[in-house]
């Protein structure tokens, strides 16, 4: 039988159609997101750990590498707000890990005997820092905005430690810095994409003036 255009019969046929389609769609959806799971995330590259991994955390070993106890006067440099979240292969949050982060202050140095560079060094950097990731897998440091000394690129180290895994070691660039073509350790990554994924941007912070905010999302094994 001919169904006329504009009856109930052809809107039953095309609420069908319509039907058809969603389905259609929302299966090919459910088919990628399951590839996506059995595929897994692409893991965080590991990294040197370097000469300078603190091993006196006496100045302090909080989240807070600007402001130290005791001290009236923040870092030099530029404060970045630096935040992420520590997953799982399968994109799970990973709560309880700890992390640790350590850098140069805005001389160039470390808090560090072996780094005997000449240029002096910033007492009111802390230099390394920890936190403990909540149950969303977050984790968040004040700090400054890294910078380049003599054979590297500006760059944060991370430390990813907790039970269930295996440690993590890696380390975050900044996105345009002209010192990453060039930096030897970054660049032993041969993938572009994983080499990528350690390369964050520093924006503008919305709120605070001349501050920066940067996101670092670390996938593990």
């Amino acid at each position: 039988m001919e169904v006329e255009p504009g009856s109930s019969a052809m809107a039953r046929t095309g609420d069908r159609i319509d039907r058809r389609r969603w389905l259609t769609g929302a299966a090919a959806v459910g088919l990628s997101l399951a590839a996506e799971r059995a595929l897994g995330l692409a893991k965080t590259p590991r990294q040197t750990t370097g000469p300078f991994y603190p091993y006196d955390h006496a100045l302090e070993s909080d989240a807070d590498l600007v402001q130290v106890n005791g001290r009236s006067a923040l870092a030099r440099g530029v404060i970045a707000h630096l935040d992420g979240v520590v997953k799982d292969h399968r994109g799970r949050p990973v709560p309880g890990a700890l992390v640790e982060i350590w850098q140069c202050d805005a001389n160039g140095r470390y808090h560090h005997p072996r780094d005997r560079r000449n240029a002096p060094l910033d007492e009111n950097f802390q230099g390394y820092g920890r936190s403990r990731t909540g149950a969303d897998g977050g984790y968040r440091f004040r700090t400054i905005e890294p910078v380049a000394y003599p054979g590297r690129a500006p760059h944060i180290h991370f430390a990813i430690r907790g039970p269930g895994f295996e440690p993590l070691i890696t380390q975050l660039y900044v996105r345009g810095a002209p010192e990453n073509a060039k930096d030897w350790i970054l660049n032993r990554i041969g993938d572009p994409n994983r080499r990528a994924s350690l390369v964050v941007p520093f924006q503008p912070h919305p709120e605070l003036a001349g501050q920066r905010t940067a996101r670092f999302d670390i996938v593990l094994g």
